[in-house]
């Protein structure tokens, strides 16, 4: 039986409607403005896809607003672990950030195999804070309830919440971002990578928002930061390869396949046989996919042959935007054995810490 642990904000949303662009700090105006809680009614909608998908499933919550009145309005029995500090349990004005990280102490404390909490980034910041503080690993997934939601640990709706919740099997890592407030509501959006949680692997599941053209500057940053020494790093051609070789601060070039190992460029412009022949004991291809096609092998780049990516991993990368373009990544290595081993699920890093999953067909 699957455990979960559920917590509701019940301010987070609340400023939306009334112009507020966010509740921090801003519960009594909104309240003033006429603002009604969000939360509930799309806690109540996950949660009846929960036990939809499966109805085994054990339900874990706090008291009132923040869990337990949601599960009743879902027609689910839950266990109430605790209970929010605040004298007046009907006053969303007395609600904090503490009340949610303590339910998600008391959750951890009680094994769940997961938790589903409801708001925006700023929940998603506690919940998953709360989570590394304990060392644990335990996954966490969003029901999105706030106004500004850039982080990709949250479903696409309340139902695939409620759904993944249910269903996941394997995790991965992606980013917990947050803006701030003040700026936001004078027109000026800057995103902060606040944390990394564990989140379920699914479609159905945001990416993060990016502003602009970051992107791209953002996964040569990640890929640039994890390089590792003795690792010989065949660099195939494009604009976003080169971009990550700008970050090494080497030469590179742009429509030729490049070989960098500890700190420089030991080869541009590189023929299969010069990768072959400076190879070492652990090779890494990184490659991007060709724009309006999808290809990562077989068009531009046939000095990285079936050879070369035999004695080597495949590390993929693209701006989230190109992979929306494409829905699917192609390989044409010539090899039709080695492209039936590359076709499948493939991990893409889109930013400077997620990855994305895409199918090569």
């Amino acid at each position: 039986m699957r455990r979960i642990g559920f917590v509701v904000n019940p301010i987070a949303g609340m400023g939306g409607r009334v112009g507020l662009k966010g509740t921090d700090g801003k519960v009594a105006e909104a309240l003033e403005r006429g603002a009604e809680m969000r939360a509930p009614e799309r806690a109540r909608d996950a949660l009846i896809a929960l036990v939809d998908a499966d109805e085994n499933v054990e339900v874990l919550t706090y008291g009132g607003l923040m869990g337990e009145d949601a599960a009743h309005a879902a027609g689910v029995e839950p266990t109430v672990v605790g209970h929010p500090d605040v004298t007046d349990p009907d006053s969303v004005e007395q609600f904090s950030a503490a009340d949610t990280r303590r339910a998600v102490e008391t959750f951890l404390e009680h094994g769940v195999d997961i938790v589903l909490f409801v708001g925006g980034d700023g929940t998603a910041v506690d919940v998953a804070e709360t989570i590394a503080n304990t060392g644990e690993q335990v996954p966490m997934l969003g029901v999105p309830a706030g106004v500004k939601v850039y982080s990709s640990v949250f479903g696409v709706s309340p139902e695939a919440a409620g759904h993944i919740a249910a269903t996941f099997d394997t995790t991965e890592r992606a980013e917990v971002n947050d803006i701030d407030e003040d700026e936001y509501r004078e027109g000026e959006v800057h995103t902060e990578l606040r944390a990394l949680a564990t989140v379920p692997v699914t479609e159905q599941r945001q990416a993060s928002k990016q502003l602009g053209g970051g992107s791209v500057e953002g996964l040569a940053e990640g890929f640039a930061d994890a390089v590792r020494p003795d690792v010989t790093y065949v660099l195939g051609p494009g604009s976003t390869v080169g971009t990550i070789a700008e970050k090494l601060d080497v030469e590179y070039t742009p429509l030729g396949v490049d070989i960098y190992r500890d700190g420089e460029m030991l080869m541009t412009d590189a023929a299969e046989t010069d990768i072959l022949e400076h190879l070492g004991e652990e090779n890494v291809v990184v490659v991007s996919p060709i724009g309006g096609q999808g290809f990562i092998f077989g068009r531009g780049n046939h000095q990285i042959s079936p050879a070369v990516i035999r004695r080597s991993a495949v590390e993929v990368v693209a701006s989230r935007r190109k992979l929306d373009t494409l829905g699917v990544l192609r390989v044409d290595t010539g090899d039709d054995e080695l492209d039936d081993e590359l076709r499948g699920w493939q991990r893409v890093r889109v930013g400077r810490h997620e990855q994305r999953l895409i199918e090569v067909v």
